[in-house]
């Protein structure tokens, strides 16, 4: 087919090859409830989603809850941690949204981005991760893989993931905004690997302005 000028026009046949190729994509990180996905996802800054699953279950056994979680020792946390990196920060937002949950939201997790935006450790993606995927409300989480896809196919031509967050969402139907992002960032994984894109086998070739040329 011809390549459609305009990401206005290419977003749709993005959408929808995305969806053919991964109609079951899931969040990796795994989890249980609001919270585990809330934790599982501040751990997954600069880490791979397959370490972090290494780490929580001992995590999530030790502290259940965010009550447990805000009381913790630091250094206990720290230890469980470790090997997601830069685990002294992020020990200290686990408690500080452990406790912000205890102080603020009596307990629970909540779903308003607004109110997630508020939590220590928690911005604009992690909030759309816990919004899309746990309570399947509308949420575009942009992360280095959505970034760098969505620039490649001509999406957006933003750096900022704020930025680009809103192009996408204004192309694409907030009903698809977190199964896009994950169905991006699956892509990016089998297909689209940065230093080494399969453009001669991906579905999207004909469609990609960047096809051959990264």
């Amino acid at each position: 087919m011809a390549r459609p000028r305009g990401a206005k026009a290419r977003a749709p046949l993005v959408v929808d090859r995305l969806r053919a190729l991964y109609p079951d994509a899931r969040c990796a990180l795994d989890h249980t409830n609001a919270f585990e996905l809330l934790a599982a996802t501040i751990l997954s800054a600069q880490c791979t989603d397959a370490r972090v699953n290494m780490v929580t279950p001992t995590l999530f056994a030790k502290y259940p809850t965010p009550a447990d979680l805000a009381h913790a020792d630091p250094a206990e946390v720290e230890v469980i941690i470790q090997s997601t990196g830069f685990f002294r920060a992020k020990t200290k937002s686990l408690i500080g949204m452990a406790q912000a949950l205890e102080d603020t939201y009596g307990g629970e997790v909540p779903s308003d981005l607004g109110d997630l935006v508020t939590v220590p450790g928690v911005g604009r993606k992690t909030g759309n991760v816990v919004r899309s995927v746990w309570f399947g409300l509308a949420g575009l989480p942009v992360d280095t893989h959505v970034t760098r896809l969505s620039r490649l196919l001509k999406l957006t031509n933003e750096t900022d993931p704020v930025k680009i967050e809103h192009d996408l969402g204004a192309m694409v139907p907030a009903g698809e905004w977190g199964l896009l992002s994950l169905r991006l960032i699956e892509h990016g994984r089998q297909v689209c690997i940065a230093r080494r894109p399969r453009c001669a086998t991906c579905a999207l070739a004909d469609i990609c302005p960047s096809a051959g040329k990264v």
